[in-house]
């Protein structure tokens, strides 16, 4: 069985994934111990929750690794996840999570976006810093903006808090002239690139082309279930 967390991230995409991978939405502490008692041979972790209730716990990435559970992240949380469990065999896929290992990301907000509930499908309510980054960079390639005016969008985008960052508001706080403002932001939307649906896909492809089955666990490390983890999992 192929499990992927997502939600926001794969917003707007024609996903149809292969025979025997189901998607869940994205993920929280337990989700992927739960996954992994459920019988998931492989897991693909995209997006995660951790604002209102506990994150993604490290301990569940190296749990699921210790019973040969393929685990790899990409895209949002799961890039940051996997930079941060690749010395334990985690699977990082995409440039988030190469710049996440690279130590050029450094901030969970760098892939924070406020979204709606899984009724409204998770709609993205704001931009990633990471896909607004790549944008304004684009549009310096483009001669879209000169130099200065790149220089004050990364800025500002950097300052917005991620609820409230959006390619207008990014705009408004960099740009006072009006004219100016409204054709800078017509060419940021027309030339946005969403690098964290690229790597989500490409999450997608390599979870498709994983074997269905789990691995021989040999490391040079550990899984220790500490009384903490057996008062949050109680062993079965």
């Amino acid at each position: 069985m192929k499990m992927i967390f997502a939600g926001p991230s794969l917003h707007g995409a024609n996903v149809l994934p292969g025979a025997g991978c189901e998607f869940r939405p994205p993920a929280r502490q337990g989700d992927l111990y739960g996954a992994i008692k459920d019988g998931a041979n492989v897991i693909g972790l995209i997006d995660g929750i951790y604002e209102y209730v506990p994150a993604i716990w490290h301990k569940e990435i190296l749990f699921g690794l210790s019973q040969g559970v393929h685990m790899l992240g990409a895209a949002s949380m799961g890039a940051l996840r996997a930079a941060e469990c690749a010395a334990f065999g985690m699977i990082g896929v995409g440039e988030i999570y190469s710049a996440f290992a690279s130590g050029l990301f450094e901030d969970d907000s760098d892939v924070a976006q406020a979204h709606a509930p899984a009724e409204l499908n998770f709609l993205p309510l704001s931009e990633p810093l990471v896909n607004v980054r790549v944008t304004i960079s684009r549009c310096l390639e483009l001669s879209e903006i000169t130099d200065s005016e790149h220089d004050r969008l990364q800025h500002a985008a950097k300052r917005i808090f991620f609820k409230d960052r959006t390619y207008r508001s990014v705009v408004g706080s960099a740009i006072r002239d009006p004219d100016r403002a409204r054709t800078v932001l017509a060419s940021l939307r027309e030339n946005k690139i969403n690098l964290k649906l690229n790597d989500a896909l490409m999450l997608i492809e390599a979870v498709i082309g994983m074997p269905d089955r789990r691995f021989v666990a040999e490391f040079n490390w550990k899984f220790e279930a500490t009384d903490f983890w057996n008062s949050v999992f109680s062993p079965s």
